[in-house]
């Protein structure tokens, strides 16, 4: 298993039973996810993340098995914890993507948990950058120290990819606004047979080079990981004017199990597990250096 940021870690050493007792990639990722959600101390993930500018916290997510096999939830406003709800799309719809109300209305419908996403401590955040930022607009989530989507790819004992996302997005964003997380292609990709791929950091730079989808073609097109991560960083870095906080991050999986990790700047980390390791890792590629 691998997943995005820091707070990966504790994700995933609370899926990886689901996944070392010989359960299934997707169990393991989406309960990483889950994890993540769960985290009051995560403000761009789940229950707790920062709100939009007029306060209200919406969340996205998605899973992904094969093209045929993925679904997606954008824009959530109830739903506890987005990632079972995009599943649920994947598992018991004919959609790829539901947003919004509803979205929620099918969380509900299917059972799944909702409730007040906006804690205390995120609506004081929200008052004091309210206070402080006129005319407001977003922040970007680039900082570790900020956390970030979670990405998550896992890899079973069939040899089944998994590929999930979840996360509240950019803090203070406008009302409306959706990342990459939530789009196939975009903020992940999976492939059977060939390999995966998460990203990470401002969606708005993944999703115009179709970032995780890159990845994987590169893949399929006979490159290594090292190669598909180098792409997908170079794409985005000549497609645009980069702002000195500009951050993408990406984790790309090989249907083998060799994967690679690669940031535009330093200050990402990916989280690591298998039957031997469980550490951090620093990107093996930073394009941008220090």
């Amino acid at each position: 298993m691998l997943a995005t940021w820091s707070f990966g870690q504790p994700a995933i050493a609370a899926a990886w039973p689901r996944l070392s007792d010989g359960g299934s990639s997707l169990d393991a990722a989406e309960a990483a996810c889950r994890c993540a959600e769960a985290d009051l101390g995560n403000p761009t993930v789940g229950v707790g993340g920062y709100p939009d500018r007029d306060g209200h916290v919406t969340l996205d997510a998605a899973v992904m098995l094969s093209p045929a096999k993925s679904g997606a939830v954008c824009a959530v406003r109830s739903a506890l914890h987005p990632i079972s709800v995009a599943r649920r799309v994947m598992e018991a719809t004919p959609h790829k993507l539901l947003a919004g109300a509803g979205a929620d209305q099918f969380a509900s419908e299917q059972g799944l948990e909702t409730g007040n996403l906006l804690t205390e401590s995120s609506k004081k955040k929200w008052l004091e950058w309210k206070a402080a930022h006129k005319p407001a607009g977003p922040i970007l989530n680039i900082e570790e120290k900020h956390h970030d989507t979670i990405g998550v790819l896992a890899v079973d004992a069939s040899g089944a990819l998994a590929a999930c996302c979840s996360t509240s997005g950019l803090s203070w964003k406008l009302p409306g606004r959706v990342g990459d997380s939530p789009i196939i292609g975009h903020g992940l990709y999976a492939q059977p047979g060939v390999g995966a791929c998460v990203c990470t950091g401002l969606g708005e730079l993944v999703s115009g080079v179709c970032g995780s989808f890159l990845a994987v073609e590169t893949l399929r097109h006979g490159g290594t990981p090292v190669d598909a991560v180098h792409e997908v960083l170079n794409r985005v870095a000549n497609s645009y004017d980069l702002t000195e906080q500009a951050q993408v991050g990406v984790i790309v999986l090989h249907a083998d199990g060799g994967f690679s990790t690669g940031s535009l700047r330093p200050g990402y980390q990916t989280a690591f597990r298998d039957g031997h390791r469980n550490e951090m890792l620093q990107p093996e590629i930073v394009l941008l250096g220090a």
